[in-house]
């Protein structure tokens, strides 16, 4: 009796929902079409062939084009740019009503116009909203909208949107209204970008990798050959990689915070806060979570690498050959304390570091990022984040302990790799020295606080004090 009840409450509940028509019976109309039956609307797809549409899921209606439009007032057009052909001769049918365009392109700006501003040319007397292009077909149809649960909406009528964005909600997704039908070129190259975000610090990762490998190369492989005749090709494998993760790893994480430290100098040389940094600037500030994330995962592959060396057959081979002499000439080498210290303290240092370097990562997280207050966010990732570049550049000092003093590991004249990779995270960790210096401190404080210098001869320039535009 219950399940009955309920069952009928679901059945009236499903009458009062609009009838939504589906032009386009393709994968993302079909899943479009299962999904909003699964949530009690009542579903008509428009298809050039009715009596051949067999895949469409059970429960949906199939009539002619014509035919599905005098049914609804929410029409979603599941077709592509090129197929439009049959649209202008059912301007009269939708009239006054919702058409919703799902359609992506291939490529970016690769039409004058966006192909929702295109199809309200064609149709003039229809409400043209663009949405729902960003959702995929398979999130759709499996129910697992997590990756891809936000529906960006833009249309020139509020009431069309707004019909819109409620048939978003009803099926699990979360709309957000980017404005007029103008929006719609940048909605249809949203889908299309292939992390742009990433694109600079991957990038950059992939250039100072290849620098590196050359680089290491050249020290630890070439020139043994060269000039001692020694073939030590099998470090390729392991100890040149090994070297050029922990090196690329410590001048991304610089990499994280010069730009920081260059906009509070450029705050400072200004006198205000109230000037555009540098387009260049700009672009760096914003990719700064993706150099940072690159940077750690180059951190873990390094950490990797280490824990196999006492497994690699030739530092096998060093020690038992090691032990061998030792036993031939009847002597044990003593216990050089201040090595061990200096071994310690590397290792130690490379724990500490590596462990902020993860605290970073996991607090990056929008799961994380989302759960705890500005304050708290910055501590993490700017003061616990200087900590750890200081940190990491100090593990690479101690192991690079007084090398630098020595001629014999400047082969060919190049120093050592650990040398290189120290340079950006040196000069990041000296700049911030100065600026946390208390007279630059309070002087940067107040002007990220509104307050700017008064320029000379004019009159001052109003000031706005709020700290909550830090």
């Amino acid at each position: 009796m219950e399940n009955s009840l309920v069952m009928a409450g679901v059945g009236e509940n499903a009458h009062k929902r609009e009838t939504i028509c589906i032009l386009g019976t393709g994968d993302f109309g079909r899943s479009l079409g299962m999904r909003m039956l699964k949530s009690g609307y009542p579903v008509v797809f428009g298809s050039r062939y009715p009596k051949d549409s067999t895949l469409l899921p059970s429960g949906a209606q199939v009539f002619h084009h014509a035919d599905a439009l005098k049914k609804s007032k929410i029409i979603f057009l599941a077709v592509h740019r090129e197929n439009y052909d049959f649209v202008p001769a059912l301007s009269d049918l939708l009239d006054g009503k919702v058409l919703v365009d799902v359609s992506n392109n291939l490529r970016m700006n690769q039409y004058p116009e966006s192909n929702a501003q295109y199809l309200s040319q064609l149709v003039p007397k229809a409400n043209v909203v663009k949405g729902f292009n960003t959702v995929s077909a398979w999130a759709l149809q499996s129910g697992n909208l997590d990756a891809s649960s936000q529906v960006f909406v833009c249309g020139d009528d509020n009431k069309s949107k707004q019909l819109v964005m409620d048939v978003a909600r009803s099926i699990g997704l979360t709309p957000l209204d980017q404005g007029s039908l103008l929006a719609a070129e940048e909605l249809e190259n949203y889908p299309l970008q292939l992390f742009p975000m990433w694109r600079l610090p991957l990038t950059i990762a992939a250039g100072l990798t290849v620098f590196f490998f050359l680089y290491c190369v050249v020290i630890d492989v070439i020139y043994p050959y060269v000039e001692k005749n020694s073939d030590v090709s099998y470090r390729l494998a392991i100890s040149v990689p090994n070297r050029i993760f922990p090196n690329v790893s410590l001048i991304l994480l610089g990499l994280v915070y010069l730009p920081g430290v260059i906009a509070a100098f450029i705050q400072l040389y200004r006198g205000t806060k109230y000037k555009r940094f540098p387009d260049w600037l700009d672009r760096w500030m914003l990719c700064r979570k993706q150099l940072g994330l690159v940077a750690l995962a180059y951190a873990f592959l390094h950490v990797l690498y280490t824990f196999i060396i006492p497994t690699r057959f030739s530092v096998r081979w060093r020690w038992m050959h090691s032990i061998i002499e030792e036993s031939k000439e009847n002597k044990t080498m003593e216990l050089n304390k201040l090595k061990s210290w200096r071994v310690d303290l590397y290792f130690a240092l490379g724990m500490l570091g590596f462990g902020l370097y993860v605290l970073l990562g996991i607090t990056s997280l929008p799961s994380v990022s989302n759960v705890v207050n500005w304050r708290e966010f910055r501590f993490v990732q700017s003061k616990l984040g200087h900590v750890t570049l200081l940190l990491c550049t100090a593990h690479a000092a101690v192991f690079g302990w007084d090398r630098f003093l020595e001629s014999k590991w400047y082969k060919w004249g190049l120093p050592q790799a650990y040398m290189l990779g120290m340079v950006i995270p040196c000069i990041v960790l000296v700049l911030k020295l100065i600026l946390i210096t208390p007279c630059v401190d309070r002087m940067i404080t107040r002007i990220r606080q509104g307050w700017e210098i008064k320029p000379k001869n004019k009159e001052a320039p109003v000031c706005i004090n709020n700290a909550s535009l830090i």
